[in-house]
């Protein structure tokens, strides 16, 4: 998993309330389990005018315009910033997945839905809750200003804005620690490995008719 530490991004704006994970990326694409590749099909029954399939070649597609996401203003953006309950619905990981491949690093709302606030950080992207008179300044500043951006610190927990204030964030130490190390839970795993071999040798001796 790519780690997160800082990152200074173009910031896009979906101001809609209970996105949930089947707008994300709509359930034709979950065949697929491979993790990369689902970038071109984020928001696709939003992004586009056409339905996608699996495997289409999105370069030709009809876009629709008044979609933020294909606004040349927030061209690049890896920065996303919404609403309530973001991230509701059906608990596929592929949802973060689809924002990661797209290059969205964090994502800012008042509320996320639990499960998919825990896969963000399982799939290093950085979910920000913030209070809801916050969030509305930084839609309308995003609105005032072509290429807002944001700087986002995990290490000191605080959002830099371009007049140089700062908003403070909360965030759980153990998922702050495993998106600053980029660990996974596989790679969590991994730092026990010698622990780990250790109890398989002791086991061995103690039951040998499972390793036979």
């Amino acid at each position: 998993m790519k780690a997160f530490t800082q990152l200074e991004g173009v910031v896009m704006p979906l101001d809609r309330a209970n996105v949930d994970t089947d707008m994300i990326i709509p359930k034709q694409f979950l065949k697929s389990i491979k993790r990369s590749g689902f970038g071109p099909y984020l928001f696709d029954e939003l992004r586009y005018l056409d339905k996608g399939e699996p495997d289409m070649d999105c370069t030709s597609r009809p876009l629709n315009n008044d979609f933020s996401l294909n606004q040349p203003r927030y061209k690049g953006a890896s920065v996303m910033l919404s609403r309530q309950n973001f991230g509701c619905g059906s608990s596929r990981e592929h949802a973060p997945w689809a924002l990661e491949d797209y290059g969205f690093r964090c994502l800012i709302a008042p509320s996320f839905a639990d499960i998919f606030f825990n896969n963000c950080f399982k799939n290093g992207i950085l979910p920000i809750e913030l209070d809801e008179a916050i969030v509305d300044k930084l839609f309308a500043a995003v609105e005032a200003n072509e290429g807002y951006s944001l700087a986002v610190d995990l290490e000191s927990q605080q959002i830099t804005l371009t007049d140089g204030s700062t908003i403070a964030f909360e965030v759980d130490s153990f998922r702050k620690h495993c998106l600053l190390n980029g660990l996974d839970d596989i790679a969590l795993t991994l730092e026990d490995a010698d622990t780990i071999a250790d109890f398989e040798e002791q086991h061995k001796k103690v039951a040998p008719w499972l390793f036979a």
